[in-house]
C-alpha cells in the first residue's frame, strides 16, 4: 500500500481528494472523446494481456479480501462473487477481447434526413462523459466496466466495495498498463483509492459537475442508497426478483433443465432465478420431479400450500417470500392458473429484471414476451442468460431495468448518447 494512500485512508482530505479525481476525469473525458478507434483498441488489448500476465497476483491480493470477507462473516452468496480463480481472471481477459472486437459507437450515425428547406439533419453518437460506478464484491466489475467505458469514449471512476478493496487495485494496475501503452490518460480509468464510505456520497453529489451518469452494481439497499442520493443521473439496477414459469405446454425434461441451470448455475448473480411458477394444469405431472429436482441439488423450496403438497421437505412461504432475492439456493414456487396467472405475479411481486417462460404453445410464449413488463424477457431459456457476454457485448456494466436511455444489459453502445449535426447552405428562419 503506498504512502499516499495510507494519507488517504487516514487523514488526507477527502473532499479535496474526490473533487481532484473529478477534475482529472473530466479531462481524460475530453481527450477519450476523440480518441480514434485503433487506439483505443490497442489499449483494451495491452489491458488483457496485462490482466493474463498479473494472474498471480490479482489472485495473491484477492485470497486477502477473501479472508478477511471470511473473517468478516460475509455471505456464501457474496463470498462466490467476490472469489477470483485462475479460469474467472481468464473469462475477465477474453470479455475484454471481445469488447475489442465490437464496433465503436462513437461517430456512428444513426439517422439521417433532408428538411424541405434544403437543410441535413443527422442524428449521431457521442460519448456520456464520466460514469461514476459503484459497486459491490464482484471485482471483474472493475475491468468489464473500464473496458466498456474506454470503447465508448468515456473516462470511469470506479468505487468497489471494501471486501473487493485489494482485488480492484491489482486488476486496476493492470487496465492502467494497457492505458500507458496505448497513450492514453491514465486518468481516463480512476479507482477511488480509499474504502472510506463518504466517497460514495460525494460521488453521488456529482463531484462539483464531473459526473455525468451513476451505475450502481450491488444489493438493494446500495442501489436504494444511490437512487436516494444521487444528483446526477443512475442507470438503475434494482434487484433481480426474476421468474420462471412453467406452462402448460411445456416439456418436463426442458422444464427440469431450465429450472435446474436458472436457479443452481450460479445462485448469486443478478440472473439467478426466484421464483417458481407453475400452471395448474401440469401441477400433477410436472411440479413432484421439478421439486425433488431442486431438493436433490441442495436447494431450499418456499412453496405454497400446492408445492407444500408436492413433497413435504417444501417449507411454507410467507408473504415476504414473493419479494425477496435470494442470492442462494433458495427459491420461492407457487401454482398459478396459466399464463394470466403467471404475468399477475410477475406484474405484482416482479422487479422488471428478468423473466422466462417454458412451452411449446407459441401463442402463450408470444404474449408472455409481449405482456411481460421485464428488461429482458425469455422464452424456453434459462433467465441465466441475463449477461452483457452472453448478448455479444463482451460484457456489460449493469442490467438496467428502468426505461430511460438504456434498458437491459448496458453494453459499449449503452454508454452513448446522442447529438444532431445540421448541415445548411445559409439557411435563416422566417
Amino acid at each position: 500500500m503506498s504512502a499516499s494512500l495510507k494519507a488517504i485512508d487516514g487523514s488526507t482530505d477527502l473532499p479535496a481528494l474526490m473533487t481532484g479525481l473529478g477534475r482529472r476525469a473530466r479531462a481524460a473525458a475530453r481527450v477519450l472523446a476523440l480518441a480514434p478507434t485503433e487506439q483505443k483498441d490497442k489499449a483494451l488489448a495491452a489491458m488483457a494481456d496485462a490482466i493474463r500476465a498479473s494472474a498471480a497476483a490479482i489472485i495473491a491480493a484477492n485470497a486477502e479480501d477473501v479472508a478477511e470477507a471470511k473473517t468478516n462473516g460475509i455471505s456464501s452468496a457474496f463470498l462466490d462473487r467476490l472469489i477470483l480463480n485462475e479460469s474467472r481472471i481468464n473469462g475477465m481477459a477474453d470479455s475484454l477481447d471481445v469488447i475489442r472486437d465490437v464496433s465503436d459507437p462513437v461517430g456512428a450515425v444513426t439517422e439521417s434526413w433532408q428538411r424541405p428547406n434544403g437543410m441535413t439533419i443527422e442524428r449521431v453518437r457521442v460519448p456520456l462523459g464520466v460514469v461514476g460506478v459503484i459497486f459491490e464484491s464482484r471485482p471483474n466489475v472493475a475491468a468489464d466496466a473500464g473496458a466498456l467505458c474506454l470503447k465508448a469514449g468515456n473516462a470511469v471512476i470506479l468505487r468497489g466495495g471494501s471486501d473487493s478493496f485489494r482485488s480492484c487495485r491489482a486488476i486496476h494496475d493492470a487496465l492502467v498498463q494497457g492505458l500507458r501503452a496505448a497513450n492514453l490518460p491514465e486518468d481516463a480509468i480512476i479507482l477511488v483509492p480509499t474504502r472510506d464510505r463518504t466517497a460514495v456520497g460525494m460521488m453521488l453529489a456529482g463531484l462539483d459537475g464531473n459526473i455525468d451518469v451513476i451505475v450502481p452494481r450491488g444489493g438493494k439497499s446500495l442501489v436504494a442508497r444511490v437512487q436516494n442520493e444521487a444528483r446526477v443521473p443512475v442507470f438503475a439496477h434494482l434487484e433481480g426478483l426474476n421468474h420462471v414459469y412453467i406452462d402448460s405446454a411445456a416439456e418436463l425434461d426442458m422444464a427440469k433443465s431450465i429450472v435446474l441451470n436458472a436457479k443452481m448455475r450460479r445462485t448469486g448473480v443478478c440472473g439467478a432465478a426466484e421464483t417458481l411458477l407453475v400452471d395448474r394444469k401440469v401441477a400433477g405431472t410436472h411440479l413432484k420431479p421439478l421439486v425433488e429436482m431442486l431438493i436433490a441439488a441442495g436447494c431450499e423450496i418456499r412453496g405454497d400450500e400446492a408445492v407444500q403438497a408436492a413433497d413435504a421437505r417444501v417449507k411454507p412461504a410467507t408473504p415476504e417470500d414473493w419479494d425477496t432475492e435470494y442470492l442462494d439456493a433458495i427459491i420461492a414456487a407457487k401454482v398459478v392458473d396459466g399464463v394470466d396467472g403467471a404475468i399477475h405475479h410477475i406484474e405484482s411481486h416482479g422487479s422488471n429484471h428478468t423473466d422466462t417462460i417454458v412451452t411449446e404453445d407459441k401463442t402463450a410464449a408470444e404474449r408472455f414476451l409481449r405482456e411481460v413488463d421485464s428488461a429482458i424477457v425469455l422464452h424456453n431459456a434459462s433467465t441465466q442468460f441475463a449477461d452483457g457476454g452472453e448478448f455479444g457485448f463482451g460484457a456489460e456494466i449493469g442490467i438496467a431495468t428502468g426505461k430511460f436511455h438504456a434498458r437491459g444489459p448496458v453494453g459499449v453502445e449503452q454508454m452513448t448518447s446522442f447529438k444532431y449535426r445540421i448541415h445548411g447552405s445559409g439557411q435563416t428562419r422566417p
